[in-house]
């Protein structure tokens, strides 16, 4: 039961959110940078990026850089996770399928718009790691298992969108024949250290590429990608 104090002061009983702040420039400097998208925007204004940063660089979550998770891996830049959700398209009936989830975040940005997000990560206490966030953050509607993305996961197809978070020699192919008519798939292709952003739509006839300028990902690993 509230006290009176409380009913006279809502907002003193309220938690105080440290990191509002913090969260609101991340996106000032996503605009800056040309996001346009404003369900995106609103989105990352609202989920806590902290809750997916290792406790060393829980300080930094907001900063527009990539961070390590451990595991020789990174959570991407706040830019990039916004750009990638931009291109998808995403709507409330958007089926999606995300390679390389990582610590979750942009797992959580995409269930924040879609209907459902199949994650995959090859690193099993990763996907273990951002399975637990999930659920602490009563994020029902996506679910994370440990596989080589680069296969995909057909069960669930066709997809809406695709979203891979790692950089490949090539385009995977399975991703490409997994994506519904209309689906984007949205990848780094390129060398271990410097790739190209391409979007990839599926139509009637065929494809579309897309060519969204230089980035920077881990190396996309398995059947279809770097062999290591």
């Amino acid at each position: 039961m509230s006290s009176d104090r409380d009913r006279q002061n809502p907002v003193a009983a309220a938690p105080v959110d440290r990191y509002a702040r913090a969260r609101n420039r991340m996106v000032e400097t996503l605009i800056d940078r040309g996001i346009r998208d404003e369900k995106v925007l609103d989105v990352m204004r609202r989920i806590p990026r902290h809750e997916f940063v290792p406790e060393p660089f829980t300080d930094k979550a907001y900063g527009d850089h990539a961070l390590a998770i451990g595991s020789e891996q990174t959570i991407s830049q706040p830019y990039m996770v916004a750009l990638m959700t931009s291109l998808c398209e995403l709507t409330p009936e958007s089926r999606v399928l995300e390679i390389g989830s990582g610590s979750g975040y942009q797992t959580a940005v995409a269930a924040a718009l879609a209907r459902y997000v199949y994650g995959i990560e090859r690193i099993a206490d990763l996907a273990r790691e951002a399975m637990n966030r999930l659920r602490k953050l009563k994020i029902t509607n996506a679910t994370i298992k440990c596989f080589d993305g680069t296969i995909g996961w057909s069960e669930h197809a066709p997809y809406d969108a695709i979203i891979v978070a790692a950089g490949g020699p090539v385009v995977p192919e399975p991703l490409v024949k997994q994506l519904g008519v209309g689906g984007r798939l949205v990848v780094p292709v390129g060398t271990e250290k410097s790739q190209t952003l391409i979007r990839v739509t599926r139509t009637e006839r065929g494809t579309v590429e897309e060519d969204f300028g230089g980035c920077i990902f881990v190396k996309l690993i398995g059947r279809y990608g770097f062999e290591k």
